[in-house]
C-alpha cells in the first residue's frame, strides 16, 4: 500500500510549484498556515489557490467555534470545488466533541479532514459518527505529541488497525517534524503524510551512503569557515 504524501502549505507559489510533482498527492492547509501566507480575505484566496491545484485533494479548514456556525462554513467551503476536504477540529475551544457536525456532514456526502486529533479515543468516536460510504481523512499530530515526550505510534497502530476495514477513511500523520516520518509512516502503512515543502525536499536525498552524508556534513563545515574567515 502506498502511503501518499501531502504537502502542508497554504502559500500560493508552493502550492503551485508541488502541484506538478508526481510526488506529491495532495494539500492540507488551516487558518495558521493562511495567516502566515498572508491571506486577507479566507474566500477568495482560497478561490485562487483552486486555480492551481483543481484535481489534487485539499483541505480547508472552518474557524468558527460553535456547531451551527462549523456548518455554515463548512457548507460554503465544499461548494468551491470537487477536491475540497472540509476540515473540522475533533473538538471546538471548549473542549466539546464536535460529533454531531461531523455526523451531519458526512452524511450529507461532503468530504470531511477532521484535525488536531491526538487519541485512540477521539479516533474510536470520529469513526462512530462518519458515514463510511463518503471520503474521510482523521488528521493524528504525531509531530506535536512528540514534541511533548509523548510515543505517536501506538495511537496510529490501532487507529489503521481499526479504520483499515473502511475503505473511505484514510488516517494522515500530521505535524511532520523530519523526512524519517515518512518512513515510519510506511512501516505503519498509514494512508498518508502531509508534510512542510523543507521536508518533502529531503526526500529526495533519500539512500545517500552514510560516508557520503558524512562528506557532505564535513564540506558544508569547510564552506561556512571560509565563508567566516575563522582565524585561530
Amino acid at each position: 500500500m502506498k502511503t501518499k504524501i501531502f504537502c502542508d502549505s497554504a502559500d500560493f507559489d508552493v502550492i503551485k510549484k508541488y502541484n506538478n510533482l508526481n510526488l506529491v498527492d495532495g494539500f492540507t492547509t488551516n487558518p495558521s498556515l493562511m495567516r502566515l501566507s498572508g491571506a486577507k480575505n479566507y474566500k477568495n484566496y482560497s478561490l485562487s489557490i483552486l486555480k492551481v491545484c483543481k484535481k489534487k485533494p485539499i483541505s480547508f479548514e472552518v474557524f468558527a467555534d460553535n456547531q451551527n456556525q462549523m456548518l455554515n462554513q463548512a457548507y460554503k467551503i465544499n461548494t468551491w470545488g470537487k477536491n475540497v476536504y472540509v476540515k473540522i477540529p475533533v473538538v471546538n475551544s471548549k473542549g466539546i466533541f464536535m460529533g454531531p457536525v461531523i455526523k451531519k456532514l458526512s452524511l450529507e456526502g461532503i468530504k470531511l479532514n477532521i484535525t488536531a486529533v491526538y487519541t485512540f479515543e477521539q479516533v474510536n468516536k470520529i469513526v462512530k459518527c462518519l458515514n463510511k460510504k463518503t471520503k474521510s481523512i482523521i488528521s493524528i499530530f504525531a509531530g506535536r505529541m512528540a514534541d511533548k515526550g509523548k510515543d505517536p505510534l501506538p495511537i496510529f497502530k490501532k487507529s489503521i488497525s481499526v479504520t483499515k476495514r473502511y475503505k473511505n477513511i484514510d488516517i494522515l500523520w500530521a505535524s511532520t517534524r523530519e523526512a524519517y516520518n515518512f518512513l515510519q509512516a510506511k512501516e505503519l502503512k498509514c494512508n498518508i503524510i502531509t508534510m512542510p515543502p523543507k521536508v518533502i525536499d529531503q526526500i529526495s536525498s533519500f539512500g545517500k551512503s552514510f560516508n557520503s552524508l558524512t562528506l557532505d556534513t564535513v564540506k558544508g563545515f569547510l564552506k561556512d569557515s571560509k565563508k567566516s574567515n575563522f582565524r585561530i
